[in-house]
């Protein structure tokens, strides 16, 4: 019985260590993927396009947003994939939404901040109502966390 609560406490702080280790991994090749998409993207259009097209840019990172989530989507559906994983995922598109939010209303900090709380209270919601793990909530709180950390010290991506 004694050895069970320890491996239960050990697989507990694990846990909550790979959350932001993996995490960070994961968030630093989505915004590689990112830059190699946006650049293959370019390469069909002519030079200097971004700055000639006022809504290309965007277009761009909307569509960039769309790949995530139809990506999260399966692997929010997987059936063999554990837990601990999908919630580890979960920091990628809990970063891009909370950052997509940033980048279109960052002239209007109030309203970055009124949004982003919304979206993040509507998937803590969403993950209470579908009674996922503890798990899934860490990560996405500890994602909304340190990229709020980062709003209000100035931290850029």
């Amino acid at each position: 019985m004694e050895e069970h609560k320890m491996n239960g406490k050990l697989k507990t702080v694990l846990t909550v260590a790979a959350v932001p280790v993996f995490g960070f991994i994961l968030l630093n090749l989505t915004f590689m993927f990112d830059y190699g998409y946006q650049s293959l993207i370019n390469r069909f259009f002519p030079h200097n396009y971004d700055m000639d097209v006022s809504w290309f840019p965007p277009a761009k990172h909307i569509s960039f947003v769309v790949v995530i989530l139809v990506i999260s989507f399966f692997i929010f559906r997987a059936k063999k994939l554990k837990d601990i994983y999908k919630a580890i995922y979960a920091c990628v598109p809990a970063a891009v939404v909370l950052v997509t939010i940033g980048m279109f209303l960052n002239h209007r900090q109030i309203l970055v901040y009124i949004v982003s709380a919304a979206v993040y209270a509507a998937i803590i919601l969403y993950l209470f109502l579908k009674k996922k793990p503890w798990v899934y909530w860490y990560s996405v709180t500890l994602t909304a966390a340190v990229l709020l950390i980062m709003a209000v010290t100035g931290v850029e991506i």
